[in-house]
């Protein structure tokens, strides 16, 4: 009873981000959420501007489950919207891509994560990686539940979900945050945060890493091209020449850092296209082909590494 009661909560919590899903999975025990501080609560909020639905005040993490009407694929995929650690850009970084994905037949998680506060939480900076890590091992766990391969799963993150993705990707296998049952067998990154250094977003470096935004040792824990190692798994990434919010060095730092350690990597740039765009490009230029390149990719990439 208690079980049910804790997935109606959490599907209510979600509707805005899970329409379509089949199942709402809340990642930790309730009353048992890591870092969170005891007896202060934050009302969740999700609110629409300029086109894309915000949600904000995470303090109960969930997982979304998109399953195909036809399985097709053992492959899977965990999605992490972005928002600058502020917000998640719920439905076009969210619902809608993993509606992409079960139209050719593989099954995809949303995370709904939490948002770094000092308010409600201790070591706010570890608390995105934490759901991202719980994430990975339930959907690990549940393989067979799913009809999916637990040596196929990979994880896609746009923006700042893009860094929480490559966070994930890298600092599993290796340093303090070493968990290799969580690691993905692949990585997506879309006009992602890498870097926390020169070529930084400020608003999620900051948001972030909080007071700890001026640490050296924290700005280079933090970013992600310096994490790359031999064993990151295989990684796509898309960015656009022209984008303002998120320099295209960060994917370029990071794929020049696959070519080091010899990892499988394949990048996409665009002269066009800003930031933020997932698969509302506009028709006719050229970054709206990232989605074929992409289903090519999984094609023909060796996912069991």
């Amino acid at each position: 009873m208690v079980s049910s009661l804790l997935r109606l909560a959490a599907t209510c919590c979600l509707l805005p981000l899970t329409t379509m899903a089949q199942e709402v999975l809340p990642l930790w025990p309730a009353n048992a959420i890591p870092n969170n501080k005891p007896n202060i609560t934050l009302t969740e909020t999700s609110a629409t501007e300029g086109g894309i639905l915000r949600i904000s005040n995470v303090t109960v993490p969930t997982l979304a489950v998109y399953r195909p009407a036809k399985q097709a694929s053992p492959v899977s995929v965990l999605v992490c919207p972005g928002g600058g650690y502020s917000i998640l850009a719920a439905s076009h970084e969210g619902a809608d891509i993993a509606r992409w994905f079960t139209d050719r037949g593989i099954t995809a998680f949303v995370l709904k994560y939490r948002l770094p506060d000092e308010r409600t939480q201790t070591n706010p900076h570890e608390v995105p990686l934490n759901d991202a890590v719980q994430a990975m091992r339930l959907i690990r766990q549940r393989a067979g539940q799913y009809s999916i391969d637990p040596n196929q799963i990979g994880v896609m993150g746009f923006s700042a979900g893009g860094h929480l993705a490559s966070t994930l990707a890298t600092h599993t296998v290796q340093g303090p945050h070493a968990a290799p049952d969580a690691k993905p067998n692949f990585a997506i990154l879309m006009y992602p945060v890498v870097t926390f250094g020169e070529k930084a977003h400020g608003g999620s470096r900051d948001k972030l890493l909080g007071t700890l935004k001026a640490d050296p040792a924290m700005i280079e824990l933090y970013s992600n091209e310096k994490q790359v190692s031999a064993q990151t798994p295989p990684t796509f990434l898309v960015h656009s020449m022209d984008d303002k919010a998120v320099p295209v060095e960060n994917s370029i730092g990071f794929y020049l850092a696959c070519l080091k350690q010899n990892v499988p990597a394949e990048m996409h740039l665009y002269p066009t296209g800003g930031h933020g765009y997932a698969l509302r490009t506009k028709p006719g230029e050229s970054v709206s082909g990232w989605p074929v390149a992409l289903e090519n990719w999984l094609k023909t990439i060796g996912t069991k590494r």
